[in-house]
C-alpha cells in the first residue's frame, strides 16, 4: 500500500508527464498547489516510489518518468470520472445522427471519430457476417452479361457479389429466381445459403426458371461465405506525431502489426467481454505494442456481444479522458446497431 503522500506525487507525475513528455522533478511537482511538500520531501518519495517500480529513472535527467506499473497503479486506483465537454459530445453524437446506410459505413464512422477525438490509432472489429441470418437478397443486371448479387443481413449487414450471368439468362428469369430466393432462403445464416441453394432450391428452379442451370451455377459462386469479420481502421498516421514513436524501428514493427489482421482479429476477440479493458506497456500480448496502451470496450447487438472498438496509443496517454471516450462510443455503437433500420 501506497502512504498517502506517495499517492498525490505518484498522481502528479502521471499527469505533468502526459502533458509534458519531459521527465517530471521534484521542484516542477512542489510548484503545484495541489502538492503542500518541500522539494527535498518530494525527492525521498520519489525515490521510495522508484524503488518500488513505480517511477523509471531516464538516463541523463534528473527527473522520473512512470513505468508500467505506475501507470497500471494510477489506472485502477487514482482515475476519477472524466466529463464530457460540449465539444466531446457533439464529437460523440455524429455516429447516432449521421445518415448512414450500410453496417459497414456505421464500422468506419465509428473509427474515423474515435481516431478524431483521440489523435490515437483507432480500430474496429467488425460482427462475424458468417453467423448473421439473411434479411433480404437482390440481383441488379449490369452490362456485359454481368449482374451483382446483394446480400444483406438482418444486422444490416450488407455484401455485394459480382457474377457472370449467360447471354441466354432474361431479366423474367432473374426476377422469378430473386422471389424464389427471398421467399425460402430469409432467415437463413448466411453460412448455410450454399447448402440450402443445393439441396432444397435446385428442384424450384428446374421447375420455374429457364436456363436454371446458369442461374444455379452463378447463385452458388455468389453465396460462398465471407471471411469472417472484417476491420476497420483510422488515424494510422497519428502515432508518428508523438515523441515516443520518433524511433524509426518501433513505428515499423508497429506498421507492420497493424497490417497482420489475422493476428489482430485473434488479439480483439481475446479481449471481446463486457466492459471496457485497459492493457499497458508489456501487458499486451503482441511484442509491436509493447511500447503502447490499448483501450477497447465491446459492443453488442440486440444485446449480444459481437465485436471491440479501441485506441492504440502511447503509454504517455490521457487515460481518463480516454477511457470515458472509448466508453461512451461503444455505446453509442450499440444503441445505432441495436436500432439499425431493418
Amino acid at each position: 500500500m501506497l502512504t498517502e503522500r506517495q499517492l498525490l506525487v505518484l498522481h502528479a507525475i502521471v499527469d505533468d508527464y502526459v502533458r509534458s513528455a519531459e521527465p517530471v522533478g521534484s521542484r516542477s511537482i512542489s510548484k503545484r498547489e495541489d502538492i503542500p511538500y518541500s522539494p527535498a520531501t518530494i525527492r525521498n518519495e520519489m525515490a521510495d516510489l522508484e524503488e518500488l517500480g513505480f517511477l523509471e529513472k531516464p538516463h541523463s535527467s534528473a527527473g522520473r518518468v512512470p513505468s508500467h506499473q505506475g501507470y497500471r497503479y494510477y489506472v485502477d486506483h487514482l482515475l476519477s470520472p472524466h466529463r464530457l465537454t460540449v465539444a466531446e459530445r457533439a464529437g460523440l453524437s455524429r455516429l447516432t445522427t449521421a445518415r448512414l446506410q450500410a453496417m459497414e459505413e456505421v464500422f468506419q464512422e465509428s473509427a474515423r471519430i474515435l481516431s478524431e477525438m483521440t489523435s490515437y490509432v483507432s480500430i474496429v472489429l467488425g460482427p462475424e457476417s458468417i453467423n448473421e441470418r439473411l434479411r433480404h437478397i437482390q440481383i441488379i443486371p449490369m452490362s456485359n452479361q454481368k449482374a451483382v448479387v446483394i446480400l444483406v443481413s438482418e444486422n444490416g449487414h450488407v455484401e455485394n457479389r459480382l457474377v457472370q450471368v449467360d447471354e441466354n439468362v432474361t431479366p423474367s428469369d432473374l426476377e422469378r429466381t430473386v422471389n424464389l430466393l427471398n421467399e425460402r432462403l430469409v432467415g437463413t445464416p448466411l453460412s448455410s445459403l450454399q447448402r440450402k441453394l443445393n439441396t432444397e432450391l435446385a428442384q424450384l428452379f428446374k421447375a420455374h426458371i429457364n436456363n436454371y442451370e446458369h442461374i444455379l451455377h452463378m447463385l452458388q459462386q455468389s453465396m460462398v461465405p465471407a471471411s469472417g469479420e472484417k476491420l476497420f481502421f483510422s488515424g494510422k498516421t497519428n502515432l508518428m506525431e508523438q515523441p515516443e514513436f520518433q524511433d524509426v524501428e518501433k513505428m515499423r514493427l508497429l506498421y507492420k502489426a497493424l497490417e497482420e489482421e489475422n493476428l489482430l482479429q485473434k488479439w480483439l476477440r481475446a479481449q471481446q467481454t463486457d466492459g471496457l479493458h485497459v492493457s499497458i506497456g508489456q501487458e499486451n500480448e503482441l511484442e509491436a505494442f509493447e511500447s503502447c496502451s490499448v483501450i477497447t470496450a465491446s459492443y453488442a447487438i440486440d444485446g449480444r456481444h459481437v465485436g471491440t472498438l479501441g485506441v492504440i496509443g502511447p503509454t504517455r496517454m490521457e487515460y481518463k479522458r480516454m477511457i470515458k471516450v472509448v466508453d461512451s462510443l461503444s455505446k453509442d455503437l450499440t444503441k445505432r446497431l441495436t436500432g439499425f433500420e431493418r
